[in-house]
């Protein structure tokens, strides 16, 4: 059964976006070789909440939570994810399809 990866991405500017963009442009044949599809991945995003403002919106379908577990613990991912995590603040949700 389809999982789906949803993340909010909050950009802090004076934080290293050049690191960002390398882990932007390094993750997504990484996340397709787990059977990862991409649904949105997208900076253009109206907040309709007064507190939760995020820049940035990534939803991702893996075929199960299988392969979505095995993405992001893989070799390849762990070589990138510092990428992500020192440059930009991000919230995760996992949701599987019922």
């Amino acid at each position: 059964m389809s999982c789906y990866f949803v993340v909010d991405t909050y950009i802090d500017v004076n934080k290293n976006q050049n690191e960002y963009e390398e882990y932007i442009e390094a993750v997504k044949p990484i996340v397709e070789s787990f059977g990862g599809e991409y649904l949105v991945r997208s900076n253009k995003v109206l907040s309709l909440s007064e507190t939760r403002k995020p820049q940035r919106i990534i939803i991702i379908r893996f075929p199960s939570r299988e392969q979505l577990d095995k993405c992001f613990s893989s070799d390849e991912y762990k070589k990138i994810m510092n990428k992500r995590i020192h440059n930009v603040n991000s919230e995760a949700l996992i949701v599987e399809q019922e």
